[in-house]
Protein backbone atom coordinates (compact mmCIF):
# COMPACT_ATOMS: atom_id res chain seq x y z
CA UNK A 1 0.00 0.00 0.00
CA UNK A 2 1.31 3.46 -0.82
CA UNK A 3 2.80 5.38 2.14
CA UNK A 4 0.48 8.39 1.54
CA UNK A 5 -2.56 6.15 1.62
CA UNK A 6 -1.29 4.37 4.71
CA UNK A 7 -0.98 7.73 6.56
CA UNK A 8 -4.65 8.43 5.81
CA UNK A 9 -5.82 5.32 7.64
CA UNK A 10 -6.81 5.35 11.29
CA UNK A 11 -6.18 2.01 13.00
CA UNK A 12 -9.33 -0.11 13.00
CA UNK A 13 -9.30 -0.69 16.76
CA UNK A 14 -9.14 3.06 17.40
CA UNK A 15 -11.99 3.67 14.96
CA UNK A 16 -14.19 1.03 16.61
CA UNK A 17 -13.46 2.37 20.08
CA UNK A 18 -14.27 5.93 19.01
CA UNK A 19 -17.48 4.88 17.26
CA UNK A 20 -18.58 3.11 20.44
CA UNK A 21 -17.90 6.24 22.52
CA UNK A 22 -19.68 8.48 20.02
CA UNK A 23 -22.72 6.21 19.81
CA UNK A 24 -22.98 6.05 23.59
CA UNK A 25 -22.83 9.85 23.93
CA UNK A 26 -25.23 10.35 21.03
CA UNK A 27 -27.85 8.14 22.67
CA UNK A 28 -27.28 9.77 26.06
CA UNK A 29 -27.77 13.30 24.69
CA UNK A 30 -30.84 12.33 22.71
CA UNK A 31 -32.31 10.56 25.74
CA UNK A 32 -31.74 13.62 27.93
CA UNK A 33 -33.39 15.88 25.35
CA UNK A 34 -36.46 13.64 25.36
CA UNK A 35 -36.57 12.97 29.10
CA UNK A 36 -35.96 16.43 30.57
CA UNK A 37 -39.35 18.06 30.32
CA UNK A 38 -40.62 21.37 31.64
CA UNK A 39 -44.22 21.33 30.54
CA UNK A 40 -46.86 19.32 32.38
CA UNK A 41 -47.28 16.02 30.54
CA UNK A 42 -51.07 16.03 30.93
CA UNK A 43 -51.94 19.63 30.08
CA UNK A 44 -48.91 20.85 28.10
CA UNK A 45 -48.77 23.94 30.32
CA UNK A 46 -46.00 25.38 32.47
CA UNK A 47 -46.43 23.91 35.97
CA UNK A 48 -47.94 26.30 38.50
CA UNK A 49 -44.90 25.83 40.71
CA UNK A 50 -42.02 24.46 38.63
CA UNK A 51 -39.36 22.71 40.65
CA UNK A 52 -36.23 24.85 40.89
CA UNK A 53 -34.31 21.83 42.16
CA UNK A 54 -35.36 19.64 39.24
CA UNK A 55 -34.62 22.35 36.69
CA UNK A 56 -31.24 23.05 38.27
CA UNK A 57 -30.52 19.30 38.10
CA UNK A 58 -31.07 19.54 34.33
CA UNK A 59 -28.34 22.20 34.25
CA UNK A 60 -25.99 20.08 36.36
CA UNK A 61 -26.53 16.99 34.24
CA UNK A 62 -26.15 18.96 31.01
CA UNK A 63 -22.86 20.37 32.31
CA UNK A 64 -21.63 16.84 33.08
CA UNK A 65 -22.60 15.64 29.61
CA UNK A 66 -20.90 18.63 28.02
CA UNK A 67 -17.73 17.91 29.97
CA UNK A 68 -17.70 14.38 28.50
CA UNK A 69 -17.99 15.71 24.94
CA UNK A 70 -15.35 18.38 25.47
CA UNK A 71 -13.01 15.80 26.99
CA UNK A 72 -13.56 13.43 24.05
CA UNK A 73 -12.87 16.25 21.58
CA UNK A 74 -9.74 17.32 23.47
CA UNK A 75 -8.41 13.76 23.71
CA UNK A 76 -9.00 13.24 20.00
CA UNK A 77 -7.32 16.56 19.17
CA UNK A 78 -4.24 15.59 21.21
CA UNK A 79 -3.99 12.18 19.58
CA UNK A 80 -2.30 11.53 16.23
CA UNK A 81 -5.70 10.35 14.91
CA UNK A 82 -6.80 13.86 14.04
CA UNK A 83 -3.96 14.60 11.65
CA UNK A 84 -5.35 13.06 8.44
CA UNK A 85 -8.36 14.06 6.34
CA UNK A 86 -10.85 11.82 8.13
CA UNK A 87 -9.46 12.75 11.53
CA UNK A 88 -9.80 16.46 10.79
CA UNK A 89 -13.40 15.95 9.68
CA UNK A 90 -14.21 13.96 12.83
CA UNK A 91 -12.51 16.61 14.94
CA UNK A 92 -14.62 19.33 13.29
CA UNK A 93 -17.78 17.36 14.16
CA UNK A 94 -16.55 16.90 17.73
CA UNK A 95 -15.79 20.61 18.01
CA UNK A 96 -19.33 21.40 16.88
CA UNK A 97 -20.73 18.92 19.39
CA UNK A 98 -18.62 20.46 22.16
CA UNK A 99 -19.91 23.93 21.26
CA UNK A 100 -23.57 22.88 21.13
CA UNK A 101 -23.31 20.95 24.38
CA UNK A 102 -21.74 23.88 26.20
CA UNK A 103 -24.77 26.05 25.39
CA UNK A 104 -27.32 23.71 27.01
CA UNK A 105 -26.39 24.03 30.69
CA UNK A 106 -26.68 27.84 30.88
CA UNK A 107 -30.12 27.71 29.26
CA UNK A 108 -31.28 25.11 31.76
CA UNK A 109 -29.86 27.28 34.56
CA UNK A 110 -31.78 30.31 33.23
CA UNK A 111 -34.93 28.21 33.23
CA UNK A 112 -34.34 27.32 36.88
CA UNK A 113 -33.65 30.94 37.79
CA UNK A 114 -36.90 32.05 36.17
CA UNK A 115 -38.76 29.30 38.04
CA UNK A 116 -37.72 30.95 41.31
CA UNK A 117 -39.20 34.27 40.25
CA UNK A 118 -42.46 32.85 38.92
CA UNK A 119 -44.36 32.76 42.26
CA UNK A 120 -43.45 36.41 42.93
CA UNK A 121 -44.98 37.62 39.66
CA UNK A 122 -47.07 40.70 40.43
CA UNK A 123 -49.65 40.08 37.71
CA UNK A 124 -50.92 37.27 35.48
CA UNK A 125 -49.31 38.99 32.47
CA UNK A 126 -45.85 39.01 34.07
CA UNK A 127 -46.34 35.41 35.20
CA UNK A 128 -47.25 34.43 31.61
CA UNK A 129 -44.21 36.29 30.25
CA UNK A 130 -41.91 34.54 32.70
CA UNK A 131 -43.56 31.21 31.94
CA UNK A 132 -43.03 31.80 28.22
CA UNK A 133 -39.41 32.72 28.90
CA UNK A 134 -38.96 29.47 30.81
CA UNK A 135 -40.47 27.46 27.96
CA UNK A 136 -38.20 29.13 25.41
CA UNK A 137 -35.04 28.68 27.51
CA UNK A 138 -35.83 25.06 28.32
CA UNK A 139 -36.74 24.23 24.72
CA UNK A 140 -33.53 25.92 23.52
CA UNK A 141 -31.47 23.87 25.95
CA UNK A 142 -33.11 20.66 24.78
CA UNK A 143 -32.49 21.70 21.16
CA UNK A 144 -28.80 22.12 21.99
CA UNK A 145 -28.80 18.58 23.36
CA UNK A 146 -30.38 17.27 20.15
CA UNK A 147 -27.89 19.19 17.99
CA UNK A 148 -25.05 17.75 20.04
CA UNK A 149 -26.44 14.27 19.47
CA UNK A 150 -26.66 14.95 15.73
CA UNK A 151 -23.05 16.17 15.56
CA UNK A 152 -21.84 13.11 17.45
CA UNK A 153 -23.81 10.92 15.03
CA UNK A 154 -22.22 12.70 12.06
CA UNK A 155 -18.76 12.05 13.49
CA UNK A 156 -19.63 8.36 13.88
CA UNK A 157 -20.89 8.25 10.27
CA UNK A 158 -17.55 9.63 9.06
CA UNK A 159 -15.79 6.85 10.93
CA UNK A 160 -18.13 4.19 9.52
CA UNK A 161 -17.30 5.43 6.02
CA UNK A 162 -13.63 5.21 6.93
CA UNK A 163 -14.11 1.58 8.05
CA UNK A 164 -15.84 0.82 4.74
CA UNK A 165 -12.88 2.37 2.93
CA UNK A 166 -10.49 0.21 4.94
CA UNK A 167 -12.50 -2.91 4.05
CA UNK A 168 -12.40 -1.92 0.39
CA UNK A 169 -8.64 -1.42 0.50
CA UNK A 170 -8.05 -4.74 2.19
CA UNK A 171 -10.13 -6.44 -0.53
CA UNK A 172 -8.25 -4.83 -3.43
CA UNK A 173 -4.82 -4.46 -1.82
CA UNK A 174 -3.55 -7.96 -2.64
CA UNK A 175 -4.31 -7.34 -6.32
CA UNK A 176 -3.04 -3.77 -6.28
CA UNK A 177 0.40 -4.57 -4.94
CA UNK A 178 2.66 -5.49 -7.83
CA UNK A 179 4.86 -8.50 -7.44
CA UNK A 180 8.48 -7.56 -7.05
CA UNK A 181 10.73 -8.33 -10.00
CA UNK A 182 12.80 -11.47 -9.64
CA UNK A 183 16.12 -10.97 -8.02
CA UNK A 184 19.16 -11.19 -10.25
CA UNK A 185 20.61 -14.60 -10.46
CA UNK A 186 23.91 -15.19 -8.79
CA UNK A 187 25.07 -17.16 -11.84
CA UNK A 188 27.02 -15.25 -14.43
CA UNK A 189 27.19 -16.32 -18.03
Amino acid sequence: MEPDLQRELIPRADVLHLIHSLDHLKITFLGAAKQWQLLDADTGDVPTEPSYTELLQHAIDAQDLSRDVVRLAADFARSPLGTNRVGRTVLARLATAATWSSHAAPRFAETAETALSLPQASSPIIRRQRGNSMVIDHASARAYLRRTSESLGEAAKELHVHLDFQRFLSAVAPRAIPTPPPEPSSRHR
